[in-house]
């Protein structure tokens, strides 16, 4: 459907693409992984047709149709939420003329070439969805897709304009799966949905018409929803056929047969260096000596993949802690009139490892916030083990970073009360080097930011540690090291998150936060779900 052919894309003297060259089909399910920085988004513009690469070339036939969900900055107001998702519909006549360009172009192909039959199997599908269009189906598909996305039946009617950021990239994803454009390409997804929503959403895009790639950094959401990855690494573009697990396998085998011919081409070098060494002043073996250095000289030597640089993090060694780390009775919070909690009642001891979950506007931050003893409660008791010491790492604490300081001085001076912390040496492991450390905050990019926040918390020795969504902007392997840091961290850990292939390893209960109430559960994340999914078949 679309053809990547030796794409090329250079900054200075670093090649972002070194002529990467693939092709996306019309039924695949890819997901774009690797660092920060390696160029994902960057290949997504290249798909629009927003950045024209230095080298290379595209091929989208006319027919074949994008739509795209970036991370952040889409907003929509002015009218109702369901009139906004119906405008998703307004296109119907692009659609035939679509289906007519697609026919003419059928008339064109050899019926044994493969795009033949692929364009027959388009055709249909887009006939199917102009029948979709009659305003019956038009509205059950709208209100199907505004509920899974965790709107309510009261939001339909709300102005968009209404709904916060979060909400509005909902709004907006809402749009591109009414609109089933031939490729989705959807940049952390995720990121604004609570667990339940990205469930719900993961069962849609499994049985999605089109093709899928999605930039995402939630291992367990990729597993489910792709049938190939694509890895940009180094320069390069390596494409396995199969989800991230398929490709975490094989990209580790592909890795470790490289370093074998690499190393087995070093001995032979070697060999026949040796070899020329020994025998040339030999006159009798003066043609086998220049045969071997002809044949060294043409040898394409094999280089093993450099390492990318990880994040190595490890909390600081707690303060001893009493049983009771903290406790809340009867807590009412409210703004304006708008009730968050009502009656709230919680303990929280040492050593549990909770997992805080819900859907959007619940309470989960609030409740972050209470804990940690930086938002006030209405009324109700908040009261601490005798030895309890909180560390705590706001959902918007990379953002709350002073822009006029240098990284370095921003972690300093976290570490003022503290004169054990090793600013230098946190920022170090967390991939900020000697000069990268004098770098303005201002110009960090997100994942940055958040490394930043991550280094200020381990100014501060705590035995209870508080994250609200500390996973965001961080690469899948970044998030394996800080799940290893939590694993390997001797305190109480309460986490605010809606990646459950990161909390899975960590917890072992899971506090549900709902409008109505709450309630603590001994599980994980992925047996919530299951028992979700079990309590709505018998209602």
């Amino acid at each position: 459907m679309i053809n990547l052919r030796d794409i090329s894309i250079t900054y200075g003297e670093r090649a972002l693409f070194n002529g990467i060259s693939a092709t996306i089909g019309q039924h695949d399910r890819i997901g774009l992984v690797g660092v920060n920085g390696s160029g994902k988004s960057t290949l997504f513009k290249v798909l629009l047709g927003e950045i024209e690469p230095h080298a290379g070339e595209l091929e989208t036939p006319d027919f074949v149709t994008l739509g795209y969900l970036p991370q952040d900055g889409i907003s929509a107001k002015g009218k109702t939420l369901y009139a906004e998702a119906e405008s998703a519909f307004a296109d119907t006549l692009t659609l035939q003329k679509k289906i007519d360009a697609a026919t003419e172009r059928m008339y064109e192909l050899d019926p044994a070439e493969e795009e033949y039959y692929e364009l027959i199997d388009t055709i249909g599908e887009w006939e199917h969805q102009l029948e979709e269009h009659e305003p019956e189906k038009m509205k059950s598909r709208i209100e199907r897709i505004l509920h899974g996305l965790g709107f309510s039946q009261e939001d339909l009617t709300r102005d968009t304009g209404e709904f916060s950021g979060g909400w509005q990239m909902r709004i907006a994803l809402a749009k591109l799966l009414l609109q089933t454009p031939s490729l989705l390409l959807l940049d952390e997804p995720t990121n604004h949905l609570d667990i339940l929503s990205q469930h719900w959403l993961e069962g849609y895009l499994k049985n999605y018409r089109g093709a899928l790639m999605v930039i995402s950094h939630d291992k367990a959401f990729l597993n489910t929803v792709t049938n190939r990855t694509f890895e940009l690494k180094l320069g390069a573009l390596n494409t396995y056929s199969g989800n991230y697990d398929f490709y975490e396998k094989e990209s580790a085998a592909r890795i470790a047969t490289l370093r074998k011919k690499a190393a087995e081409q070093k001995k032979e070098i070697a060999r026949q260096k040796e070899f020329i060494n020994r025998f040339r002043s030999n006159q009798k073996k003066a043609s086998m000596v220049q045969s071997r250095i002809k044949q060294l000289e043409k040898k394409e030597i094999i280089q093993p993949e450099r390492e990318e640089k990880k994040i190595f993090f490890r909390f600081p060694k707690p303060p001893p802690a009493s049983q009771k780390v903290v406790e809340l009775t009867d807590v009412y919070k409210a703004y304006g009139d708008i009730k968050v909690f009502n009656g709230l009642s919680l303990r929280i001891d040492k050593d549990d490892r909770m997992a805080v979950v819900g859907v959007n506007g619940a309470g989960k931050s609030t409740l972050a916030r209470i804990l940690a003893s930086v938002e006030a409660i209405d009324a109700g008791e908040r009261e601490y083990g005798i030895n309890t010491v909180i560390g705590y790492f706001a959902q918007q604490q990379a953002e709350e970073l002073d822009p006029r300081k240098t990284v370095l001085e921003e972690v300093e001076a976290a570490a003022m009360d503290n004169p054990d912390a090793n600013p230098r040496g946190a920022l170090g492991a967390l991939l900020f080097s000697g000069n990268e450390q004098k770098k303005s905050v201002e110009v960090l990019s997100g994942g940055e930011r958040n490394r930043v926040a991550l280094a200020k918390m381990l100014m501060k020795p705590a035995n209870c540690v508080i994250l609200d969504e500390p996973t965001n902007h961080l690469d899948i392997r970044s998030k394996e090291v800080l799940q290893e840091a939590i694993n390997l961290f001797d305190g109480t850990v309460i986490l605010v998150s809606h990646d459950r292939d990161f909390l899975d390893p960590v917890v072992n209960k899971v506090l549900e936060v709902r409008p109505d109430g709450s309630r603590m559960l001994t599980c994980n994340v992925s047996e919530y779900i299951d028992r979700i999914e079990e309590e709505s078949q018998v209602r």
